[in-house]
């Protein structure tokens, strides 16, 4: 930890945060995410659970293979159980197999926990964490103490809790961890604690945090325990982690540098925490949140005329935070409630006032205004907004231009290209293919394709017949895919509006269609967001929420 800083950070995402349900990080997913955190200068990467299963034990063993540049690892484990040796006990003999060179020991710190969970006695539960620690150490590597149940424990008994943190001290940790395992202590009780804990242990104790989120204060509650004296912030990017999930990494970066004058990572790397954050949910396969602080796609959205107004003309009117320090951008919604000021921010950031004519604000206003008396909805979908603007440009060349596209789903079975009747015993087997021709530099291209369902055909088609132009599309990711009926009292004839959400190098982005055939509906949100995407790529662009 570098005195300049001040403050260390450790990220738990690959051990706590893949606890949270729905997650499920493999071998190569836990790597991909280490070079990222090394990337954006986290301190310390807690791998796994040392000895847990297979993939944490290989992890640490590739881990070593990586040039990280700034990063060390830590692996996570337990103090000995009760009344066995430490070079017998099974959690021990794994946290030094890990060869990881940081090893976090968890320890219970609460009174109440030792005698109703480990079933031991106080006297015991303390030197089984001064041997763990004491053995460990005698070993030559650094040891940090996670006091599990800290602040429960402190509030319970505060001078078993405290004796917990001084037997981990005494036996040479080199940091002491106050754990809110349960989440359930609020700020000003994290910022009272973490100041006695401070002047009972002395300052020469660094002190950490490791808040969970359970009462929706985990940021909080770690800002509050930086301010009393802890050192080192645990947490997980994107806020993962079991139940409610933890400290959201994201956040605390933000509020330390940006707020509070603390350096949690160098200032350079600040640009680009809103793509580590779009990047973890990728791999980790999960939906960024668009209302995420700092990051998320509406931290900066602005919906309403007068804001929109106030920040064309001065862009801290409504924005606490310049976007781009975090790597992120001010978006202006379109909607049919939107006047020209929306118009005219959104086409002085897309830097086409000198293309457009006289007349393109007044006419995109009453384009969107008839689109969304038919079912679009622009006000997610800033993609699809950038797309319609652009196609008034005088001279606009789309990558690529549809001239038509066939889907057949069929249930049961027949002979089809040639390829012999398809017969399935599965009762709800349905086929579902397509053919799709564009026009692409001037020729007609065309591919068929199969899949999961009529757009999935369609995507692979449209995968198919760019991927030799344009092989930048195999980077995209459709991750979500919603369909709402806009006219419901019309029943199966209602129009539908599809909204289809993408993801690809750190950025997301979104597009919308509508029809009262869901299948053209789908293929012009799926049309507009791999233009979008091909325009970005093939300009260069690099703005990491695609606004």
């Amino acid at each position: 930890m570098s005195d300049a800083r001040g403050i260390e950070l450790y990220d738990t995402t690959l051990r706590d945060g893949a606890q949270q349900e729905g997650i499920s990080l493999s071998l190569e997913d836990k790597l991909a995410i280490t070079k990222l955190l090394d990337g954006l200068g986290v301190d310390i990467i807690e791998g796994g659970y040392a000895g847990a299963n297979e993939k944490d034990d290989e992890y640490f063993v590739r881990v070593r293979e990586l040039d990280l540049e700034h990063a060390q690892i830590a692996a996570f484990g337990s103090t000995r159980h009760a009344n066995i040796e430490c070079k017998d006990d099974q959690s021990i003999v794994a946290l030094v197999a890990s060869r990881a060179p940081i090893l976090t020991l968890v320890g219970k710190a609460s009174s109440r926990q030792v005698r109703t969970v480990l079933e031991t006695t106080l006297e015991e539960n303390l030197a089984m964490i001064a041997d763990s620690v004491h053995y460990l150490k005698s070993l030559g590597r650094q040891v940090f103490f996670d006091a599990e149940h800290f602040f429960d424990g402190y509030l319970e008994d505060a001078e078993y809790a405290l004796q917990s943190l001084r037997a981990a001290k005494d036996a040479g940790a080199e940091r002491i961890v106050l754990c809110d395992t349960n989440g359930g202590t609020l700020p000003h009780e994290v910022a009272r604690i973490t100041a006695e804990v401070r002047e009972e242990l002395g300052e020469d104790t660094v002190l950490g945090i490791h808040a969970h989120n359970d009462t929706e204060t985990a940021v909080a509650s770690t800002i509050e325990a930086v301010r009393a004296g802890a050192r080192q912030v645990q947490g997980c990017i994107n806020g993962y982690g079991e139940r409610t999930g933890n400290a959201n990494l994201i956040s605390v970066i933000g509020n330390l540098n940006l707020k509070m004058g603390i350096q949690a990572i160098d200032p350079e790397k600040l640009g680009t925490l809103t793509s580590v954050a779009n990047h973890v949910s990728e791999i980790a396969n999960r939906r960024p949140f668009p209302y995420q602080p700092y990051v998320g796609v509406n931290a900066f959205t602005h919906k309403g005329g007068l804001h929109a107004s106030a920040t064309a003309k001065a862009a801290e009117s409504y924005q606490h935070i310049d976007p781009s320090i975090v790597g992120n951008d001010t978006r202006v919604t379109v909607s049919e409630l939107a006047g020209r000021g929306n118009i005219r921010l959104l086409i002085t950031k897309m830097g086409l006032n000198d293309v457009l004519d006289a007349n393109a604000e007044r006419d995109i206003v009453s384009e969107i205004k008839h689109r969304e008396a038919l079912g679009y909805a622009y006000e997610r979908a800033e993609a699809s907004q950038e797309i319609l603007v652009r196609h008034r440009v005088k001279g606009y060349q789309r990558p690529f231009e549809l001239i038509d596209y066939v889907v057949i789903v069929e249930k049961g079975g027949r002979k089809s290209y040639g390829t012999g009747w398809r017969i399935s015993e599965d009762p709800h087997s349905v086929l579902s293919e397509a053919t799709l021709k564009v026009r692409l530099e001037g020729h007609v291209r065309k591919a068929y394709a199969e899949g999961n369902g009529p757009v999935d055909a369609l995507n692979r088609c449209l995968r198919e017949v760019l991927h030799e132009t344009y092989p930048e599309i195999d980077d995209i990711e459709l991750t979500d895919y919603k369909v709402r009926v806009v006219n419901e009292t019309v029943g199966t004839g209602a129009a539908v509006r599809v909204e289809i959400e993408s993801a690809a190098g750190g950025q997301v982005w979104h597009t919308v269609g509508a029809s009262t055939n869901i299948i053209q509906a789908s293929w012009e949100a799926l049309a507009d967001s791999v233009e979008w995407w091909l325009n970005r790529e093939l300009s260069g662009s690099t703005s990491a929420n695609g606004c």
